[in-house]
């Protein structure tokens, strides 16, 4: 049969587990405001940041510019 628990034993639990808690929010909380710190986070990482945006740039408009000069040399061809 399973040991009766006391109304103090309750409250040490409920004590505990609010104490575990609090660490918990506390530490999330710590966590959630080093991320959301995009500003230092980006400017950590400029060295590796600049190039690949401007790469990522180039290829996308590198992209569409090839799309539409194959779109422009279909439309040409297929009204021949």
């Amino acid at each position: 049969m399973p040991e009766a628990r006391t109304p103090e034993l309750v409250r040490r639990d409920i004590e505990i587990e609010r104490r575990e808690l609090a660490a918990a929010v506390e530490e999330l909380r710590e966590r959630v405001g080093d991320v959301a710190d995009v500003k230092s986070q980006v400017g950590a990482r400029r060295q590796v940041l600049a190039p690949a945006a401007f790469a990522s740039t180039f290829v996308v408009f590198g992209g569409i510019g090839a799309t539409m000069r194959y779109l422009a040399r279909r439309g040409r061809d297929h009204h021949r």
